[in-house]
């Protein structure tokens, strides 16, 4: 008897079952192999946890950020108070320097004197004055004999003792330094008043530094300290002084207390000491590329501007600093190709027109207009590059001097106006165009607040097309650079 066919359907049936059965089974003893062998490395595991638990931690845990950005204004002129050392005897002209740059309105601080004065009606645009403490009870043995760099080394502590609130930085200076208020709360703006900072430039002068020290802030061009660190300075101050009675001046005295406490000098090129004798025209007319902090040794450098007293100089430059504190001083250099003149721009100071064409590496140093502070014309004996003042007939510039300046609020831009310095300038023989012929240059600008909130770097001027109707006037434009604008000539 035949057996009947199998389904089809039947036989694709069973073969399905047969797999699943088999795939069930295969499960079953890979997942019991698995168990098990979990179940004998987890002691190594949580070894390894045990052992090395910031791999554990970091690995799955993420950390929460923990520090809050900071929620403090930005550091304004109430925030600092400033110590003027000053003496009796030179008070009665040296008072007029600091009616300058001084806002009885809106700064604090004290004028620190050796012995009381006799005050004048107008005293009151003055800070109010301070005798500062008694120090004969401390060594002296410098052969120079002067002692009240003791006391002048001491206003900070002074300072810090009267317990002023809300201070984040105390500022040094001396009777004849002028600062430039708004420039140097944009640098301490740089820096976190909560940390250790002192803060301050060094001399212009080669051996001044080697006599003292590059790794000192000299105090006539002023000193910025961290309110933590005078904190520290004042505790200890009296005890340090104590050990340096052979220095000689109070800058070498603080420095020598910031070394034991181990803060090193924080370097700010705007700060200037002006170690130097004569003219300060190179070192304006080529500013470092920083914002200008303070002037000082006013009493003993020519006056900034020819043909008046040093007063009205700086009144002069304050016309400028009113305008555009950030822009002062700052050079900008370009090229009249028309005429093959170089041209430079100290903007709120001066301008010079050169002929022919000389790169910016040449024409962004310094003069020697000046002489060191042992009275030498001796180019290695400043810590900078400077150039010779030129002797040629036709490579001498044509300056000119600022007379005046406007701001238009509807433009947001200055109109600086500088007139040609009146010398007799030597014959020359080149066929060039002669620059005597232009007696004005105005300088338009547009007011930059946040000009040192960016990286460093020279404004770039622009020559404008001789005006026929104003054949004696030449005028240029300052400003930030365009876009891949650079100081160039094809």
């Amino acid at each position: 008897m035949k057996d009947k066919p199998k389904d089809p359907a039947e036989s694709l049936y069973s073969t399905w079952t047969s797999t699943k059965v088999l795939i069930c089974f295969l499960l079953l003893i890979s997942f019991s192999y698995i168990s098990y062998s979990l179940k004998l490395l987890h002691p190594y595991i949580c070894t390894q946890q045990s052992q090395f638990p910031h791999l554990q931690s970091h690995s799955f845990v993420p950390q929460p950020n923990t520090i809050p950005p900071s929620q403090e204004p930005k550091t304004n002129i109430s925030h600092i108070v400033f110590g003027i050392a000053a003496s009796a005897n030179l008070w009665p002209h040296r008072k007029n320097y600091i009616k300058l740059w001084w806002r009885p309105d809106q700064m604090r601080g004290h004028v620190w004197l050796d012995r009381p004065v006799k005050t004048e009606s107008n005293d009151t645009l003055l800070p109010p004055f301070k005798i500062s403490g008694d120090t004969t009870g401390f060594k002296y043995t410098n052969p120079k004999r002067r002692r009240s760099a003791i006391r002048i080394s001491r206003i900070v502590s002074e300072s810090f003792r009267l317990g002023m609130e809300n201070v984040r930085w105390f500022v040094l200076g001396d009777d004849d330094t002028v600062f430039v208020a708004e420039n140097l709360v944009r640098v301490l703006q740089k820096y976190d008043h909560n940390q250790f900072y002192y803060i301050g430039g060094t001399s212009e002068s080669h051996l001044q530094n080697i006599r003292f020290s590059y790794n000192m802030a000299y105090g006539g061009g002023g000193i910025a300290i961290s309110y933590p660190l005078a904190k520290t300075l004042e505790k200890m101050q009296d005890r340090c002084i104590q050990r340096y009675p052979d220095l000689y001046g109070s800058d070498d005295r603080l420095q020598a207390c910031m070394a034991e406490i181990g803060v090193p000098l924080t370097k700010e090129k705007g700060f200037h000491q002006f170690d130097v004798y004569g003219s300060l025209f190179g070192l304006l007319a080529a500013h470092p590329v920083a914002p200008l902090v303070s002037l000082h040794h006013l009493d003993v450098v020519e006056p900034i501007f020819p043909n008046m007293d040093r007063i009205h100089a700086l009144q002069r430059l304050e016309l400028s600093i009113k305008l555009d504190s950030a822009g002062l001083a700052q050079q900008s250099i370009c090229y009249d190709i028309n005429r093959s003149w170089t041209v430079s721009v100290s903007w709120g100071y001066a301008v010079q027109i050169f002929r022919g064409i000389s790169s910016a590496r040449e024409i962004e140093l310094p003069p020697r207009t000046f002489l060191n502070w042992y009275k030498k014309a001796d180019h290695t004996s400043y810590p900078f590059n400077t150039a010779p003042v030129s002797r040629h007939a036709c490579q001498e510039p044509f300056v000119y001097y600022l007379s005046n300046a406007i701001y238009n609020r509807s433009t947001n831009q200055t109109t600086t106006e500088y007139l040609r310095h009146q010398t007799r300038m030597p014959e020359c023989n080149w066929k060039l165009a002669n620059p005597s012929r232009i007696h004005k240059v105005l300088v338009l600008k547009s007011s930059d607040q946040h000009l040192w909130d960016k990286s460093p770097r020279r404004n770039c001027c622009r020559v404008s097309r001789p005006n026929r109707k104003k054949n004696g006037t030449m005028v240029i434009e300052v400003g930030e650079c365009h876009e891949d604008e650079v100081v160039e000539v094809s």
